[in-house]
């Protein structure tokens, strides 16, 4: 089923399909979550989580709700918009007794936000860079976390904005309509600021970047 009639969103499933899902729950199995997700969980932990809800948008195969019930928080809503990943991160729930405290929804978030309630904590692993909308999905995530918002995303240097346009001018000529974006690191910030948060934690790595807000 599609997500959507966005071309983005659409692409979305084409990339992020069962067998690029299932090599990513066979490395979880082996490894456990990827260092900056690990590093995103860590930072969300030293805040506080005991007791707390959770709204993971583009949760992929689940590695944050899973370490964050574990951890303490009490239920999470889940948004994906990848089919093939909702499916397996389903199961992987059941698989590890958590599916029960977890609320799956398919679809893309922006168009699913007026439907969905607030969390205490809200996160987005690596999944600004997947959208075009960065302005409408910032605002209306920043806006349904009460007390803890984090984020994953690309840092936005020029040899960075070169790799993505690489990457997608190869999408193009595979006829994938979906696109990898470098969104700028200011103005991400100035609008999570605007819904009354304070950066709390940050890391810089090679690619990626973490960030920590709170209200």
């Amino acid at each position: 089923m599609n997500c959507c009639h966005n071309p983005q969103c659409l692409g979305i499933e084409k990339i992020f399909n069962e067998d690029w899902a299932r090599r990513e729950l066979e490395g979880y199995r082996k490894d456990g979550p990827s260092k900056t997700t690990r590093i995103l969980l860590d930072a969300l932990q030293q805040q506080g989580v005991e007791g707390a809800t959770l709204l993971d948008i583009g949760g992929g195969i689940g590695a944050i709700q899973h370490a964050l019930l574990k951890a303490g928080v009490t239920r999470a809503v889940s948004v994906e918009a990848s089919p093939a990943y909702l499916e397996i991160s389903r199961r992987e729930a059941e698989r590890l007794g958590l599916a029960e405290r977890i609320t799956f929804l398919g679809g893309d978030f922006v168009s699913l936000a007026p439907q969905i309630e607030p969390a205490d904590i809200v996160t987005l692993d690596r999944v600004i860079c997947c959208f075009d909308d960065m302005p409408g999905l910032v605002r209306l995530s920043a806006a349904r976390a009460r007390r803890l918002y984090g984020v994953i995303y690309p840092r936005d240097t020029w040899w960075i904005k070169g790799g993505i346009a690489l990457f997608n001018a190869a999408q193009w000529l595979l006829r994938n309509p979906f696109r990898v974006f470098a969104h700028p690191t200011r103005e991400i910030d100035e609008i999570v600021r605007g819904q009354g948060f304070e950066r709390v934690f940050y890391h810089r790595g090679l690619f990626w970047q973490v960030f920590v807000y709170r209200k």
